[in-house]
């Protein structure tokens, strides 16, 4: 039985012996496991330490095992510093994370035995960032594996912005990741993992109670032979070699960073101090997919603007990339494959000059259309509200002109029928009784639903009557749609627009003729009548808020100077 951050001993004193051989080298593979299940603060969950019983299997295999079994803060920090101090060296990483987990959505944290109840501002020490472990884990591409065992009824939520749970992982390209409850990524560890060279695709797919996310190939043979295939053979005879040369060819190599190119350094320098660096490099480049695709994309160097133009494009063909902040994460990458797919090529998710070239045209095309069906729809629906005006407001009585406004409250004449009702208001104002007007003045001062219907109730056939039941339906109205627009008004601050982009996007609504006031980067009641006019012009959803499709649209046809 494992005792907590006791790695194989005696596989280390075997492999004590050849620190005796000059200019030997290797690399070793670690795994780091984490099973927690006896808290203290939170919720015990059962099974979750029995990943540690897999530590066997894998230091036979050749791993440095660090194992802590229902850690504290303090044992979980000192593994994860033992963790991160044997990694230069590591060849093959396999962290095993089982327990609870807590997760803003974005974000995930593994919890140690002694944490308390968490909130986002208080996460604590005891608190392990899974993004970072994935970091770290990226930096072994193809020998990379992440096991997380969690509660699959886990419905704890510790503040209104974190819960209990494995939030949206962003798997880093190379990184295997597998998800499931506790005992079944336990009995998988001890079981099925451990098999020398078996081929972790078929394991996973046999095993059916993991979830898959990231790096598998078809055949993905993972773990090693046997120790022995990986410890390193002392020559009978050590050759006498120059630190210049070998320098110097070790640089080369690099900078080629070609299988051939490892290869011929192996074989000219069989001990050189590079050969497991050289053997590794050559497992990457062998295991990675789309090797040479990456490498096309990555010569075109393109700028973080050109990046973000690319996203534009790419969100204006309703190709969801998540953002539009020139990183080229997994959403953006799936947002690539699919307009890959869509037009004939090879699923690569990494670009080439001449599909972004087709790209610009065809988001510029796209802007075109839709300029042209909103230019459309807005002719359309002048013409309607000129229409409806003439049958209307343009009478110039009460009612035709508040039949306008209830159906056109930001149309081309509500303002002329605004001025022309407050007219009439105030002729009304001069012609009613002195406890009417008294009443009417009271009603409109507090301007709530339940003070015009106790007007009403007073003065069934008062003079403001009228006004008063119109006042309760807009106001009615009003409520119904509040909490839409206070979901609206979130969207848009979460989008995180500064003054300046916000004064461009009132420069382009002016441009339109939309009439958005001053152009100062203040979205007042004039600047959102103008954004619902645009927004329903462009069969958007309607709310006078930003939106992210709303603003790729403005920014897209600005650009393109439609």
């Amino acid at each position: 039985m494992f005792r907590p951050l006791i790695a194989h001993a005696l596989l280390r004193a075997l492999l004590a012996t050849t620190a005796l051989v000059p200019g030997a080298a290797w690399s070793e593979d670690v795994a780091l496991i984490l099973g927690t299940g006896a808290y203290q603060s939170i919720e015990p969950l059962r099974g979750a330490a029995a990943v540690a019983d897999a530590a066997g299997g894998l230091a036979d295999l050749g791993f440095e095992v660090i194992a802590v079994p229902n850690g504290s803060t303090q044992e979980t920090s000192a593994a994860l510093r033992q963790f991160t101090a044997s990694l230069p060296h590591a060849e093959r990483i396999v962290v095993a994370l089982s327990g609870r987990f807590a997760t803003d959505g974005l974000r995930t944290w593994f919890l140690s035995a002694d944490s308390t109840t968490p909130g986002i501002l208080s996460l604590g020490a005891g608190a392990v960032p899974v993004e970072s472990l994935l970091t770290i884990l990226s930096r072994a591409q193809g020998r990379a594996l992440l096991l997380l065992g969690t509660d699959p009824d886990a419905d704890t939520v510790f503040d209104p912005w974190l819960r209990e749970g494995i939030g949206a992982l962003e798997v880093p390209q190379g990184v295997t990741v597998l998800t499931g409850p506790p005992g079944k990524v336990a009995a998988f560890m001890k079981d099925e993992l451990v098999v020398p060279q078996g081929d972790l695709g078929a394991l996973v797919t046999r095993n059916g109670d993991l979830q898959v996310q990231g790096f598998l190939p078809p055949t993905f043979r993972f773990m090693p032979d046997s120790p022995d295939s990986e410890l390193p053979v002392a020559p009978t005879e050590v050759p006498v070699v120059n630190p210049a040369i070998e320098r110097a060819l070790w640089e080369g190599t690099v900078a080629l960073d070609t299988v051939e190119a490892y290869r011929t350094y192996i074989a000219r320098f069989p001990t050189g101090v590079h050969v497991a660096e050289a053997q590794a490099a050559i497992r990457t480049i062998q295991t990675e997919p789309n090797r040479q695709d990456r490498l096309a994309e990555e010569s075109l160097n393109l700028s973080r603007d050109q990046r973000r133009e690319i996203q534009q494009n790419l969100t204006l063909l309703e190709f969801n990339t998540r953002g539009i902040d020139g990183i080229f994460g997994s959403a953006t990458r799936s947002a690539i494959t699919n307009w890959q797919q869509q037009n004939g090529y090879s699923q690569t998710s990494y670009l080439t000059a001449e599909q972004i070239s087709r790209l610009d045209a065809q988001a510029a095309r796209r802007s075109a259309q839709i300029e042209a069906e909103a230019a459309r729809q807005q002719q359309i629906a002048a013409a309607a509200d000129r229409a409806f005006w003439d049958e209307t407001g343009a009478h110039g009585d009460e009612a035709g002109l508040r039949a306008y406004i209830n159906r056109y409250p930001d149309g081309l004449f509500a303002q002329t029928a605004k001025r022309q009702l407050e007219t009439i208001e105030a002729n009304k104002r001069q012609q009613a009784q002195a406890a009417d007007r008294a009443a009417w003045d009271a009603a409109r001062q507090t301007d709530t639903i339940r003070a015009y219907r106790i007007y009403l109730r007073d003065f069934p056939q008062g003079a403001f009557a009228g006004d008063a039941q119109a006042r309760i339906d807009r106001l009615a109205a009003q409520d119904d749609n509040a909490a839409n627009l206070q979901g609206a008004a979130a969207t848009e601050a979460a989008l995180g627009i500064g003054q300046v982009n916000l004064s461009r996007i009132e420069r382009r609504l002016d441009q339109l003729g939309l009439e958005p006031g001053t152009v100062d980067g203040v979205l007042d009641d004039n600047s959102r009548r103008a954004l619902r006019n645009y927004q329903q012009d462009r069969g958007l959803t309607v709310s006078g808020y930003l939106d992210e499709q709303t603003v790729v649209l403005l920014f897209a046809e600005a650009m393109s100077g439609q």
